[in-house]
C-alpha cells in the first residue's frame, strides 16, 4: 500500500515542477513585453476611398508631441482641407481658409498637440474635413475618416 501513495506522490511532484517551470517562462515573456500585440500591429494609415483623399505617408514625434500626414488628392479639382484629427491620441489639424492640395499633388499636414512618449501605440480613427473645388467654398463641406495605426519611434 505504501508503494502505490509514494508512486502518486512522485508523480504528482514531478509534473507540479514541469507546470511550475512553465508559469515562470510565460510570466518572464509577459513581463518583458514579448507577448505585447502591439509591437505585431501593422502601420498603416488610411482614409475612406470616396474622398480621393489617400494618406500615402506619415510619421509620429514624441520629442515634439506631433503626428504628420501625407495627404494625396486623386481628384480632377483643388481638395481644400479644413481640418484633420485623430481621436486617440487626441491630435489636430485646423485652417478657417482651407489649405489646398492640386489635383494629384500631395500636402504635408502637421497635426499639433499631442502627447506622444517614444514606444506609444497610435490606433486612432483619422477625420479630416475639406471640399472640392476650383477655390475655397465652391463645394460643400465634406467629412471623411479613415484609420492611423503605428508606434511613436
Amino acid at each position: 500500500m505504501k508503494k502505490k501513495g509514494q508512486a502518486a506522490m512522485e508523480f504528482l511532484m514531478t509534473y507540479g515542477w514541469a507546470i511550475l517551470v512553465v508559469l515562470i517562462a510565460i510570466g518572464a515573456l509577459v513581463y518583458f513585453g514579448v507577448t505585447r500585440p502591439e509591437r505585431f500591429m501593422p502601420e498603416k494609415c488610411t482614409l475612406s476611398t470616396g474622398s480621393g483623399l489617400f494618406c500615402e505617408e506619415f510619421t509620429a514625434s514624441s520629442g515634439e508631441d506631433e503626428v504628420t500626414l501625407r495627404i494625396r488628392n486623386v481628384n480632377i479639382d483643388n481638395a481644400f482641407v479644413y481640418s484633420i484629427e485623430i481621436d486617440d491620441p487626441a491630435c489636430t489639424y485646423t485652417n478657417a481658409e482651407g489649405t489646398q492640395i492640386s489635383s494629384d499633388a500631395h500636402t504635408d499636414f502637421t497635426l499639433g498637440d499631442c502627447t506622444l512618449e517614444s514606444g506609444q501605440s497610435i490606433k486612432g480613427t483619422i477625420t479630416l474635413s475639406f471640399d472640392v473645388g476650383s477655390t475655397a467654398g465652391d463645394g460643400l463641406t465634406r467629412t471623411t475618416s479613415g484609420q492611423l495605426s503605428m508606434i511613436v519611434p
